[in-house]
């Protein structure tokens, strides 16, 4: 805890338990439920945030029954959660776990679905509220949707019906504006949660509280105080198992239309007139909406795409992106991305948003910077001050959530000398820790039916329509210098002239 901190005992959740529902789970047995869904329920249940009449229906191909799926569950619980495990929390979710196994293109998975649930509801009273989470492969979110809608397991005429559907969304602006049409043929937009675990992170949510509910930095977040805005979201961690997935998707499809706009959106809105859901997306829409499209050569000017070789991470070697399993020999896919954007609207004229992401690179961290306009000199002129370094507010979103001012500060002394002062904010110290996978505030929201923090068609367009400019550029000129980067670096050196031939450069995120 920071010297002098004073830690308050915030109480950890006021709100009400969840609506009575019943969870069904399709890609029951995948990587997704078993790290993240499953704890999350657990850290639910633990929060007081489930309600009593609460169930969980499990939908994967596989030979598995109620007993059988119960006793993975366990064993992800065991896993996956802090140890020991709570017993008794344990138990009570075991109890209301049930299991179906089948072809997610079968109708009679779909029949038998239906006489399932209709039997859980009986047992725990959830008065037939369904909501259905598509933790599979995209290629199956029609098909699910189609024989939900098919059978009759979306129509709202006695309890609500959701499905949760994770990202990526689309894989560029039409197949994601196809998407979009092929699922409202059986579901009305309020039923549909597009989820962005990203959304779930405390800090990322903070923005908008601290932007608005503080008097003091909303009058000066525009162009007339902030130079740039710079967004970094680096990983240490290679491609690792999902060669097949990452390779014909790549950084930028992966991380730029959902993760990086959402995050721009959040920084850039304008102050939407409620926290209601529809009045902070709209906002968030328009400022989507108002990036600029790239040309051509604006593409070829204002971004850069690189891929990781081999290298080191925390001392240790690691092999290249077209060494990892699964990624062919020869693969152009990039791994990191960086970006200038800007955005054509009163607030932000002529304050570029820089944007990187990738993987491999040398610390894992995910950082907003607002970099302010630097301090007239002539104060200065006749003094050992050489320069006045800018002031940055940094937004710390992973792993540490928090804040940092960071502005300059006289030196002990005769003379006049500045020297760089951190001023930092940290949720735990102040608020505490909580067990949390970042989907916890997703899920029961979802089961209370609060869209704010899940994408909006219009916003999944948007994002795409920032990228498909780069996908077609990058597509006619495939990279021919890949790898471009060592494992354990911060990107290729393309990603430093973007900012350099500005006159500026990424924040050290060692300060």
């Amino acid at each position: 805890m920071v010297p002098g901190a004073a830690r308050h005992d915030y109480p950890q959740s006021q709100a009400k338990p969840g609506s009575p529902c019943i969870m069904v789970i399709f890609g029951a047995t995948g990587d997704l439920t078993s790290r993240k869904l499953i704890p999350t329920l657990y850290h639910l249940y633990k929060s007081k945030l489930l309600p009593e009449e609460f169930a969980v229906v499990g939908v994967a191909t596989g030979d598995l029954n109620n007993d059988s799926f119960r006793a993975l569950v366990s064993k992800h619980l065991e896993e996956f959660t802090e140890s020991p495990v709570d017993t008794a929390a344990r138990d009570w979710l075991l109890q209301r776990v049930y299991f179906d196994c089948g072809d997610f293109g079968d109708p009679a998975l779909y029949k038998k679905l239906a006489g399932l649930l209709e039997e859980v509801d009986g047992r725990h009273h959830t008065h037939k509220n369904y909501f259905f989470y598509l933790a599979t492969s995209p290629a199956f979110f029609c098909t699910i949707t189609e024989q939900l809608g098919n059978l009759g397991l979306l129509h709202e005429t006695d309890g609500f019906r959701r499905v949760v559907y994770e990202k990526p969304f689309g894989h560029d602006l039409d197949s994601a504006k196809k998407l979009n049409q092929e699922i409202r043929q059986h579901l009305s937009e309020k039923q549909i949660y597009r989820i962005d675990h990203y959304l779930g992170k405390e800090t990322v949510q903070n923005v908008l509280a601290f932007r608005f509910g503080n008097g003091i930095f909303e009058p000066i977040w525009n162009r007339r105080f902030i130079n740039n805005v710079q967004i970094t979201v680096a990983e240490t961690v290679g491609v690792e198992k999902r060669g097949k997935y990452f390779d014909p998707a790549g950084t930028l499809r992966d991380m730029v239309p959902n993760h990086i706009s959402q995050l721009i959106s959040l920084t850039a809105m304008e102050p939407p007139n409620s926290f209601g859901a529809d009045e902070v997306r709209d906002e968030q829409a328009k400022v989507l909406r108002a990036v600029q499209p790239m040309t051509a050569e604006e593409v070829l000017q204002r971004t850069v795409r690189g891929q990781y070789g081999e290298g080191e991470i925390e001392g240790e070697g690691v092999s290249g992106y077209r060494e990892e399993q699964d990624v062919p020999p020869n693969s152009n896919t990039e791994t990191y991305v960086a970006l200038k954007l800007t955005i054509d609207n009163w607030r932000w004229a002529n304050v570029p948003f820089y944007a990187r992401t990738g993987k491999r690179m040398a610390a894992r961290h995910t950082e907003i910077a607002i970099q302010f306009r630097e301090a007239p000199f002539v104060l200065f002129r006749d003094t050992s001050v050489e320069h006045l370094k800018p002031n940055y507010l940094v937004m710390h979103i992973a792993p540490d959530e928090g804040i940092t001012l960071r502005f300059s500060a006289k030196v002990p002394g005769p003379q006049m000398m500045l020297g760089g002062v951190n001023m930092n904010f940290n949720y735990s110290d102040y608020f505490g820790t909580v067990a949390n996978t970042g989907y916890e505030v997703l899920i029961y929201d979802c089961m209370i039916g609060d869209q704010t923090l899940f994408q909006r068609a219009d916003q999944v367009e948007a994002g795409w329509t920032i990228v498909d400019p780069i996908l077609d550029v990058w597509k006619a000129l495939p990279a021919r210098n890949f790898p471009n980067y060592a494992s354990g670096t911060w990107g290729p050196k393309e990603g430093s002239q973007l900012l350099e031939r500005d006159g500026r450069k990424w924040r050290d995120i060692t300060q």
